[in-house]
């Protein structure tokens, strides 16, 4: 019995694999007569697919099904379903076996089992109307915009809830974006002709930047626009933007959004740096949120969350570092530069960091730079990581009993360099931050002595014990945050099973299982709920105070 509820919990644990399928050609075999089997239809005759509708001649179609049939798109067989339909209908190249099964039939009527067990065993796609458990995939609740499609299922648990859903995503996203993506999409292709002729030799010789983002080819740098840019920026870009964006591309130079431009003003500049915190805009000091509603120029970090790139006035000047591997340094010339010539023309410029900015931020180093320059910095903190994201993932860093100190390190020293791990201390919490991608060498560091030629150690430290637990604490506080919960020993292999979704940052230490224990190898926890409801909550003066009503 309690091997039967272990199943259940893990069929229900399961998610389903998403995808889009091109269905240009393929026979679609539709099985019942109702208004259900007309959107079977269209949906069809929508994705390039050709529908075959099997219900009784007496069979009174809904009207729109019935003109379509009359046109010819739809071919009506006239008759009930036979088995031979899923081998004799379809397209000749796949031997006439239909590509996709819709039974709209009522979940009672025998005929719905017998066609779901039929399909199942010649590994013929089927859904069958309102019975999950006959259906082989499921249709999501669809919005269009041009080349940009986005989908919502609840796995059959909800379709007017799915629906709900998709209207609520696509009433945030702004008018235009799909053709904005048609746009982008002639800009990747341009690229990419453009790298076709480059020296194939050139495309691994890149070093990792001090942060958690994944390799990605240095020639793709100029579209680093479509993962960091706020979603209404994007919807702006036209096809003369984009003839812009290649000459900028093809002379090495950042994209410039619209903005106004330098030189109008003849007062002395402003430089601010800022921590935009952990990700979620409400966890922002109201002196950030200011500073970014009133900058005359922002240069933002790569990796400060759209959440909170979404708060810069439309008309305010935007660059996002271009970091890649091995550009890091390149990158951040960059912004001092853009830094250095809008203060020149009396602008505020407002230097957007990720967390605080002196924890592993350059910070320090950026207000030396601008002091030189004439200017005196004005730095306003902002929570880090460091101890918000164990916060949320529900690790006390210090806990009575259990760990009485807290360290923070950084996994990614200069130049890429990995500096030495700490020695092991039972009451002690560490934080590794920028550690992800180079998770296997970090704890091999901790867990295994370095030895020189003879054998022996060549760093004397005490060595962490392999079932230490920890955790990995993805995107905290964003709506995407992750939480893989393991041990030194596991936590490679959850990792590499599950994937990366930078940022990220290690938690190491007994109170990782204060308040979360397992006996499993790793656990993954999704999303994040714990500022839900706060804002229904927040009076009228709060929203005031914080700008609400003046931007609305």
């Amino acid at each position: 019995m309690a091997a039967m509820r272990d199943s259940s919990i893990d069929c229900q644990r399961r998610i389903p694999l998403l995808t889009a399928v091109n269905a240009t050609s393929q026979v679609h075999l539709i099985v019942g007569s109702d208004p259900l089997a007309a959107t079977r239809c269209t949906k069809s005759l929508d994705a390039g697919a050709r529908p075959i509708l099997i219900c009784p001649s007496e069979t009174k179609l809904p009207s729109t099904l019935a003109e379509r049939v009359e046109a010819g798109r739809v071919q009506w067989i006239q008759r009930e379903f036979q088995d031979i339909d899923l081998s004799t209908l379809g397209r000749d190249e796949v031997d006439y076996v239909v590509d996709a099964v819709f039974v709209t039939l009522d979940r009672t009527n025998p005929l719905s089992r017998h066609i779901s067990n039929l399909c199942r065993r010649l590994r013929i796609p089927v859904n069958v109307a309102d019975a999950p458990e006959l259906c082989s995939f499921t249709l999501l609740s669809t919005y269009s915009d041009g080349p940009l499609h986005i989908g919502v299922t609840t796995s059959g648990k909800g379709g007017s809830l799915a629906s709900r859903i998709r209207r609520e995503i696509a009433s945030f996203l702004p008018s235009g974006l799909g053709e904005a993506v048609g746009n982008l999409g002639i800009l990747r292709k341009r690229i990419w002709e453009e790298d076709a002729i480059e020296n194939e030799a050139d495309k691994d010789h890149f070093e990792d930047d001090s942060d958690d983002s994944t390799a990605q080819k240095h020639t793709f740098n100029t579209l680093v626009i479509c993962e960091y840019w706020p979603l209404r920026q994007l919807a702006s870009v036209t096809l003369s933007d984009v003839e812009k964006m290649l000459a900028a591309y093809g002379a090495d130079k950042c994209p410039v959004t619209s903005g106004k431009g330098a030189g109008q003003l003849s007062k002395k500049g402003k430089i601010i740096l800022a921590g935009s915190g952990p990700g979620h805009p409400d966890l922002l000091t109201r002196a950030t949120y200011h500073a970014i509603k009133s900058a005359d120029l922002i240069l933002s970090d790569k990796l400060v969350p759209a959440a909170v790139l979404d708060l810069i006035p439309r008309r305010t000047e935007v660059h996002i570092a271009r970091k890649f591997p091995g550009n890091a340094d390149k990158a951040q010339e960059e912004l001092l530069v853009l830094a250095s010539e809008g203060l020149s023309a009396g602008r505020t410029v407002l230097r957007l960091k990720q967390g605080d900015p002196y924890l592993y931020g350059r910070g320090a180093e950026e207000f030396s730079f601008f002091r030189r320059k004439g200017y005196e910095p004005i730095v306003l903190p902002g929570i880090t990581s460091a101890l918000s994201a164990p916060l949320f993932a529900d690790i006390p860093a210090t806990h009575r009993g259990v760990a009485d100190q807290v360290l923070i390190c950084t996994g990614t020293g200069r130049h890429g360099a990995a500096p030495s791990p700490p020695g092991y201390i039972s009451t002690q919490t560490v934080v590794f931050l920028m550690a992800l991608h180079r998770l296997q060498s970090l704890i091999e560091s901790m867990t295994v002595h370095p030895v020189d030629d003879k054998g022996e150690p060549t760093i004397p430290r005490v060595l962490w014990p392999k079932d230490t637990p920890c955790a990995v604490v993805e995107r905290a506080s964003c709506a995407d945050q992750r939480v893989i919960r393991s041990t030194l020993e596991h936590v490679c292999s959850a990792v590499q099973e599950e994937g990366s979704r930078p940022p990220g940052l290690l938690v190491v230490g007994k109170s990782c299982e204060v308040l979360h224990q397992t006996d499993q190898k790793w656990v993954v926890e999704d999303g994040f709920k714990a500022l839900d409801g706060l804002n229904n909550d927040m009076n009228l003066d709060t929203i005031t105070a914080l700008g609400g009503i003046q931007d609305a």
